[in-house]
């Protein structure tokens, strides 16, 4: 071949290699590598990479392939919203998402909005993220922390009723709202029956978990709130194992993934009472076919059973997906649009994005930790979740004036 003609070649090569690249449709993860959440975090990797691969082998979104963009957001808040900026001013992303710690997430949307996209939020249940922080460019995609309270404390107030209390709580926003609202709907607002300690955030030690269970232990509670989340929750239950409180109080983690059962393992989670959007198990006991498919495709691909955190990244990417085919458009305004009031069934039954603040209104369970022996038969030894109530999601979530009420508190205008 003549020089002339393989530059011309290599030439028309790149430039149809930058045409393909042009032509990608590029989202953001932006999730906890490494740190106390980090489990949580791979969850959301997996889920998201299963769902980019499978809309990918059916056409993409609107004929682009999508393409998944990865940030460690190392749990720090500030981390998260310099790579929001990074993923949508340098790479491209039309849409960002993930977190696992509420302020991470929060901090990220903000800086979203900023630029003009939207951010979903993967793992954020404190009740600021569509509450007194909640903006326009922000959706939740699980619970928040008022419907968990709400659905957790309609089963304890059945089987745990005048019983005493003892909260320990991470010090930071997702801990006090979790605990805030619990207190509210199990009726244990006073502090002095019901008493509570923090526990430093980011940065408990053991030392502090077995402080605080000492004061659990010392106050004769019969119920243990533990308001922890990832890594602290792990440490913090293995301490009360070693201690003995396991068998004289009833745990209860109100916000429980299928990670933190699979560290801590099925002997000493047996009869922890919890509450989850989703569990895997949910399709299968309630009969939702996609669900299954999902739980399948998750099992087969990586021989693991899928977490809530997996099944919410997954979720959001096909909700995303399906908003730009509705909308015909990635504009921003135009996906508001079409999300807002937007009804769907999925991996469960029906869900759907609220107007007036974002917040995707689902059922709620109420879930227990099985027998070691029921947890090990199954083919990946993780059937840790026995489903013994639920709620609704128009019953669990906060009314519109409930709402209002927040924001007013917080200083903040009425509508998005």
């Amino acid at each position: 071949m003549k020089p002339v003609n393989a530059l011309f070649t290599a030439c028309l090569l790149l430039l149809g290699a930058s045409t393909v690249a042009a032509e990608t449709l590029k989202i953001g993860l932006n999730y906890p590598q490494t740190g106390r959440y980090k489990d949580q975090g791979l969850q959301q990797r997996l889920g998201a990479f299963l769902a980019v691969d499978e809309i990918n082998k059916t056409g993409g979104i609107l004929g682009q392939p999508l393409e998944l963009v990865i940030r460690n957001t190392r749990g720090d808040p500030s981390k998260g919203a310099e790579n929001t900026a990074e993923l949508i001013d340098g790479e491209g992303a039309q849409m960002v998402f993930g977190g696992v710690s509420s302020a991470v997430a929060i901090a990220s949307g903000k800086a979203a909005r900023q630029r003009n996209k939207l951010y979903f939020g993967t793992l954020t249940y404190s009740n600021a993220t569509t509450g007194s922080e909640a903006h326009s460019h922000m959706f939740r995609e699980p619970y928040n922390a008022w419907m968990t309270a709400k659905a957790l404390s309609q089963y304890l107030k059945r089987n745990h009723a005048d019983e005493g209390y003892f909260y320990i709580t991470a010090d930071y926003t997702w801990g006090w709202s979790v605990e805030e609202s619990v207190r509210k709907f199990s009726d244990t607002e006073d502090a002095q029956r019901h008493p509570g300690v923090k526990t430093p955030f980011p940065r408990a030690l053991v030392s502090d978990f077995q402080s605080a269970l000492e004061q659990a232990d010392a106050s004769g509670a019969k119920v243990l709130m533990l308001v922890l989340f990832g890594d602290d929750m792990v440490r913090a239950l293995n301490t009360a194992y070693e201690m003995g409180l396991t068998q004289k109080m009833q745990v209860v983690v109100p916000n429980l993934t299928l990670g933190m059962a699979r560290q801590v393992g099925p002997t000493i989670m047996e009869g922890i009472v919890g509450g989850s959007p989703w569990v895997w198990n949910v399709p299968y006991e309630l009969d939702y076919p996609r669900g299954k498919e999902f739980v399948e495709a998750f099992s087969q691909r990586y021989e693991m059973r899928p977490s809530t955190a997996a099944a919410s990244a997954y979720s959001i990417v096909y909700q995303y997906k399906s908003a730009v085919e509705r909308a015909g458009t990635t504009n921003t305004r135009a996906l508001i649009r079409a999300l807002e009031g937007h009804r769907y069934s999925f991996l469960k039954d029906e869900q759907y994005w609220r107007d007036f603040d974002h917040q995707n209104v689902q059922s709620v369970y109420v879930v227990k930790i099985k027998p070691r022996e029921t947890i090990m038969a199954d083919q990946y030894g993780s059937d840790y979740f026995s489903i013994i109530d639920s709620m609704s999601g128009d019953n669990a979530a906060q009314t519109r004036e409930e709402w209002e009420a927040r924001r007013k508190e917080a200083g903040k205008p009425l509508t998005l």
